[in-house]
C-alpha cells in the first residue's frame, strides 16, 4: 500500500502542480482605470500599473504561470517592463507573490514588502506565521514559487514615492501576517480621487478545517483591519482579486458611459464588502467558540 501511494504521488504531484502554477486564469485586456492608473491582471488574479515619469509602479504579481500575462499586457497598453522601478505586493500567497522573481528579473525593479510578510516571500510561500495547511503545501513544493530578492520591507503607514507616484501602506493584517491595503490619489483631469486596493479580507483559513483557531493576536489584526479600511475615504474601489469590486461588471459598464471612470468610483461598494467581511468573521468566531 505504501508504494501505491508512494508512486500515485509521484505520478499526480507533478500534474498538480503545474495545474496551479497560474491557478486556471485566463487572460483579460488590460485598459486604464483612471488618470495614470492601469489594469494589468487576469480575469480574477489583479495587477496595477502607475506610470509616471521618473518610471512606473506595478502592484501585485500574480501566480507564477501568469506573469507573461502581465508582462504582455504592459506592453500591450504601450509601456515597457524596464520602465518599472518598483514592486509593490499585496500579500505573501502563491496566487499574488508566485509571479513577483519573474517580474523582477524582467524589470530590475525594486521590490518592497511589509515586514509582516517579508519571511514568506523570501521563502517561496512558506511562514511561521502561515496558516498549517498552506505551510505544509509549501513544503512538498505544489505551492512554492521562484523566491524573489525583496530589496525593501516595510511597516504600517510607510510611504513610498516614485516621481509624482506617492502610495501608503495600510497593513491590514488577518489574511496573511503583513496583508496590505495601498492607498493613492490618482488625478483624473481635474478630479483628485484616491484608490483603495484592498489586500484581502477573506479569512485566512475556515475553521471547521483541521481543527483551526482564531487565536487572540488574529482576532486583534482582523478587528483593527475592519477599523482602519472603515477610516478610508476610499473613491476608487480595487482589490487583489476581481470578483469583490466587480471588475467584469465595471468594465463592461465603461465601455458605454460617458464618464468611464464613474463605474469605479464606488465607496458604496467598498464598504458593503468590509461589513460581509466582518460579518463572515464573526460568523465563524462564534462558530468556533460553541
Amino acid at each position: 500500500m505504501a508504494v501505491v501511494l508512494a508512486v500515485t504521488a509521484l505520478l499526480v504531484i507533478p500534474k498538480w502542480k503545474a495545474a496551479i502554477n497560474n491557478g486556471g486564469q485566463m487572460p483579460r485586456e488590460p485598459f486604464r482605470i483612471a488618470g495614470n492608473l492601469y489594469y494589468v491582471g487576469t480575469r480574477d488574479v489583479t495587477s496595477f500599473l502607475l506610470t509616471g515619469p521618473a518610471g512606473h509602479v506595478l502592484i501585485d504579481g500574480g501566480y507564477p504561470g501568469t506573469a507573461p500575462m502581465i508582462l504582455q499586457n504592459i506592453a500591450t497598453l504601450g509601456f515597457h517592463i524596464t520602465d518599472v522601478k518598483i514592486l509593490l505586493n499585496s500579500h505573501g500567497h502563491f496566487d499574488h507573490a508566485g509571479g513577483l522573481a519573474a517580474l523582477q528579473q524582467a524589470s530590475g525593479a525594486q521590490l518592497w514588502v511589509s515586514t509582516g510578510d517579508a519571511d514568506m516571500v523570501s521563502s517561496g510561500g512558506a511562514s511561521p506565521r502561515n496558516v498549517a495547511p498552506l505551510n505544509w503545501l509549501v513544503y512538498i513544493g505544489l505551492m512554492k514559487y521562484p523566491v524573489p530578492r525583496v530589496n525593501h520591507q516595510f511597516r504600517d503607514g510607510a510611504q513610498i514615492s516614485l516621481g509624482p507616484i506617492h502610495l501608503t501602506a495600510h497593513v491590514t493584517a488577518g489574511h496573511t501576517p503583513g496583508c496590505t491595503t495601498w492607498a493613492f490619489p490618482v488625478q483624473d483631469g481635474n478630479r483628485e480621487l484616491l484608490a483603495v486596493i484592498v489586500g484581502s479580507l477573506s479569512l485566512p483559513m475556515p475553521a471547521c478545517l483541521f481543527d483551526w483557531k482564531y487565536d487572540a493576536a488574529l482576532r486583534h489584526e482582523l478587528e483593527r483591519s475592519f477599523v482602519m479600511l472603515r477610516s478610508l475615504p476610499a473613491d476608487i474601489y480595487l482589490s487583489s482579486h476581481a470578483r469583490p469590486f466587480s471588475l467584469k461588471r465595471k468594465f463592461e459598464e465603461r465601455t458605454t458611459a460617458n464618464d468611464p471612470v464613474a463605474s469605479f468610483i464606488d465607496r458604496t461598494g467598498y464598504l458593503e464588502d468590509i461589513t460581509k467581511a466582518e460579518a463572515a468573521f464573526r460568523k465563524a468566531l462564534k462558530e468556533q467558540q460553541q
